[in-house]
């Protein structure tokens, strides 16, 4: 199968998208399929205005314009991109968007009017904009037309259930993790005993978003209720929250959160080698791909109901799921003082590790694709 991957953003740019597309393709052409990629991202020396560069042996056609900041946007491309796919005698485009994608939208409206068999794969939660989506009505429409819709989680999959309601089915592709990378050995028990306090970790942008100013609001409060010494936090990233992170530090005096920056991704197994507990504290994490690399490598995860994180922890069992800030602070400060609870969620998750290894994950990709040209089928013999 000739598969087209087609998203806004891509390397050598750094982020959930960009990563799973990457990996996506490397283990599709593992499985015998060819893969080229279509992006509106400059590559590494800048290449703009569709040059094609090679990521890990894949064509990455960079229909890209300069701009501010690298900025993925670019009106000019779809013209460029109807040619290209035509040329490329593709069997099928899987399109990767988030809440605001221009390119993505774009790549679905030239595919649809190509009749292509298009999947397209939301890495989302849309929050307050399902409105906007539903009253649009573009989402629904495309469904109706054949597109094969897909979300990264259940949770982020129902406002799109919604949204599409009976013009089409929308299913889960989870993101992928590769397993053997992440999982330590059967014999790893973790840093054992109760002295010290509990570690804390968690890797994460420093954007509103993700909650950052948040998360030492309520870490502080556990450490209130679990006693002086008891807990140690390292927040693992960059972004435009960082000053404010800053300032809540020196404003309460928390020396004991650390702030190392963005660390590399190969020095990530290590830090939760180190650590006792991940931390996710965002209410709209779609997924969770840094939460699920550190139960991958056995940490317990404290995620928030309703998010993406409940897909592969099981509350109690593989960490705990709860439904706010202060419910996390009262969780983290009882597990201070229950370090067997710690250590018995810790080696469940190294033994069962999780199902969205990827394998079977580019095997759920390949069906949503046979998936999408059944439906194309389908919708040309209704014409």
């Amino acid at each position: 199968m000739k598969v087209a991957l087609l998203s806004d953003c891509y390397l050598p740019r750094l982020g959930g998208i960009e990563v799973q597309t990457h990996d996506l393709a490397g283990h599709l052409v593992t499985l015998g399929h060819h893969v080229e990629v279509f992006t509106a991202t400059p590559g590494p020396r800048g290449e703009v205005h569709g040059q094609v560069t090679v990521v890990d042996g894949i064509p990455v056609h960079r229909l890209a314009i300069r701009l501010p900041w690298e900025l993925p946007v670019n009106p000019a491309a779809p013209r460029e991109l109807r040619r290209r796919l035509v040329a490329g005698g593709f069997d099928v485009a899987h399109v990767q968007t988030g809440v605001v994608s221009p390119f993505a939208w774009d790549c679905t409206r030239m595919t649809v009017a190509l009749g292509l068999p298009t999947a397209l794969t939301w890495h989302c939660m849309l929050g307050p904009a399902a409105g906007l989506f539903r009253a649009a009505r573009f989402v629904r429409g495309w469904a109706g037309r054949g597109v094969a819709m897909s979300a990264v989680s259940g949770a982020a999959a129902e406002p799109l259930r919604r949204i599409v309601g009976e013009a089409g089915e929308v299913s889960v592709l989870p993101n992928g993790i590769d397993v053997a990378r992440w999982r330590p050995p059967q014999a790893t028990t973790g840093r054992g005993g109760s002295s010290g306090p509990l570690r804390l970790v968690t890797a994460m942008r420093l954007a509103p978003r993700k909650r950052p100013v948040a998360l030492l609001d309520l870490v502080r409060r556990a450490a209130d209720l679990a006693g002086p010494g008891s807990l140690d936090l390292t927040i693992l990233g960059e972004g435009p929250e960082r000053r404010r992170v800053e300032a809540r530090l020196h404003g309460h005096d928390l020396d004991w959160v650390h702030l190392p920056g963005r660390v590399p991704r190969d020095e990530l197994p290590g830090r939760y080698a180190a650590a006792d507990l991940y931390l996710s504290p965002s209410r709209l994490e779609s997924f969770g791909i840094a939460a699920l690399e550190a139960r991958t490598a056995g940490l317990p995860v404290i995620g928030r109901r309703g998010s993406g994180v409940g897909e592969f922890v099981t509350d109690g069992i593989g960490g705990r799921i709860v439904d706010g800030d202060i419910e996390m602070a009262e969780v983290i400060a009882a597990l201070a003082g229950d370090r067997s609870a710690v250590e018995r969620m810790r080696a469940r998750n190294i033994a069962r590790p999780p199902s969205q290894d990827w394998p079977n994950v580019a095997a759920l990709a390949v069906a949503e694709y046979e998936r999408a040209q059944a439906l194309a089928r389908l919708v040309k013999a209704r014409r």
